[in-house]
């Protein structure tokens, strides 16, 4: 079995085009992701932070809230806005686990 078979059981997704827009659809957000540092620190009005340690922790957190609305944003212009609605929801329903676990 190939990758993209794999990817299409693992995701519960009809054909192997639904794989590749899904995969098309990580690699937008991803490199969108990217390049939205610069502008989006300066919308926040956060410069060089120091320590850098705290400059990372600021766009760790920025981004991880950014990457996933682009990624429902790509989503629905590629017509999988469904499945990675779902994919969120899953996501974040892991670290809220992930915390409680935790916490017990």
């Amino acid at each position: 079995m190939n990758f993209l078979a794999k990817l299409k059981i693992r995701w519960s997704v009809n054909t192997i085009k639904d794989v590749i827009i899904i995969l098309i659809v990580f690699t937008c957000t991803g490199i969108t992701s990217l390049f939205v540092k610069k502008p989006l620190f300066q919308i926040l009005g956060i410069k060089n932070i120091e320590p850098q340690w705290l400059n990372i922790v600021a766009y760790f957190f920025s981004i991880l809230i950014f990457y996933n609305i682009l990624l429902l944003i790509f989503g629905f212009l590629f017509g999988k806005f469904r499945f990675f609605l779902d994919f969120e929801k899953r996501f974040f329903g892991k670290i809220v686990n992930f915390k409680k676990k935790k916490t017990q």
